[in-house]
């Protein structure tokens, strides 16, 4: 199993910190790549942010309310390559 870690994008020239909005995803669910994670807010947009990867969400780094800087750990994502095959299929 390795471990896949998603960062706070850089989602605007000067933008630091952003607010977590609403988490799509909670951990031991499951992931497919480009599905939404979180969405995010700055003080210029609310921006959905896709995971890259698919597998089995480990830990969510923050609530809803929550600020988090420009390139901290986002969220933990297990990323196996049976347990890839397992939801790909369950999911069609």
């Amino acid at each position: 199993m390795n471990i896949h870690v998603v960062k706070v994008p850089d989602i605007g020239e000067g933008i630091a910190e952003v607010e977590l909005v609403l988490w799509h995803v909670e951990p031991g669910g499951t992931v497919v790549a480009d599905q939404t994670l979180v969405d995010v807010m700055t003080d210029k947009a609310t921006v959905e942010v896709p995971s890259p990867v698919t597998g089995r969400v480990l830990a969510l780094s923050g609530n809803a309310g929550d600020k988090l800087a420009v390139g901290s750990e986002l969220i933990r994502i297990a990323v196996d390559e049976t347990e890839v095959v397992a939801v790909v299929k369950q999911r069609g």
